[in-house]
């Protein structure tokens, strides 16, 4: 248990952010997952917010974003080809 002040205030802190960035990483998640079972540009669109949003709160890598979007933008292209 936290003793300061200052402790008991980064703790609460910490608890709040970890809720926010929960949320953010869940969200991407279930974002590309129902992409790759609802194939489409709306649910393209869709997890291309939500991993921006991650990206940009430094949730997971600018590069591992990048490469996400490309690996969904070529699972629509082989949809589309077929």
């Amino acid at each position: 248990m936290p003793v300061t002040k200052s402790a008991q205030k980064a703790l609460k802190q910490e608890k709040r952010r970890q809720l926010e960035n929960q949320k953010t990483r869940n969200a991407y998640k279930k974002a590309v997952a129902y992409f790759k079972t609802h194939l489409s540009d709306q649910s393209l669109a869709q997890a291309y917010t939500k991993i921006d949003r991650a990206a940009k709160k430094y949730l997971i890598h600018k590069n591992k974003a990048s490469r996400l979007k490309s690996q969904l933008a070529k699972l629509l292209k082989e949809k589309k080809v077929e």
